[in-house]
């Protein structure tokens, strides 16, 4: 079972970097540097879809790492 959970954690924290790195970047830096605020954005489509996938993929994460902390 622990290495099952092991497994598991390895597969979701590839996926959560392939998320994260493929959310639009760029939001945050242009406000940084004087551009980029003047509009209201919200996420549609594919952006919304990698927004919440990434919230659900950190808590499985946690949820693993946690099991596996309590499994021998």
């Amino acid at each position: 079972m622990h290495n099952l959970l092991t497994i598991a954690q390895v597969v979701i924290s590839v996926l959560l970097i392939v998320f994260i790195l493929l959310q639009e970047k760029g939001v945050g830096l242009g406000a940084a540097f004087g551009g980029g605020g003047e509009f209201y954005r919200s996420k549609r489509g594919i952006d919304k879809f990698l927004f919440y996938g990434t919230f659900a993929l950190t808590f499985l994460f946690i949820g693993c790492a946690i099991a596996t902390l309590f499994v021998k």
